[in-house]
């Protein structure tokens, strides 16, 4: 059985990984890349006053569990022309704990 995520670790890995361009807190700061306030269940591109790629509004892809797990993976390959100058995280369980974590940070 697949290890859920876990919500500590993955605040750590956003911490290291993600802060440094995106904000999670209601009313955050977009910084190079989007608030992600609210994010989850919404379609890709929509976070009000950020200016997305085309590619990524265009995409209609809608932010769950399954699509953030492989696009977190490799966003460029994920979304081709994405702005996102993100590698990605190769290891499944990071991005399971980073998910966890977003899910509960993000939420209004």
């Amino acid at each position: 059985m697949a290890k859920k995520g876990n919500e500590k670790k993955g605040a750590k890995v956003f911490k290291t990984k993600c802060s440094q361009c995106h904000t999670v807190e209601a009313g955050g700061a977009h910084k190079q890349g989007p608030n992600l306030n609210g994010f989850f269940g919404r379609q890709s591109g929509q976070a009000e006053g950020y200016s997305y790629s085309s590619a990524n509004k265009k995409s209609g892809i809608m932010w769950g569990d399954d699509t953030l797990f492989d696009y977190l993976e490799n966003p460029k390959k994920y979304i081709k022309g994405t702005k996102m100058v993100f590698a990605g995280i190769k290891k499944p369980q990071e991005r399971k704990d980073l998910i966890a974590y977003l899910k509960s940070a993000s939420s209004s």
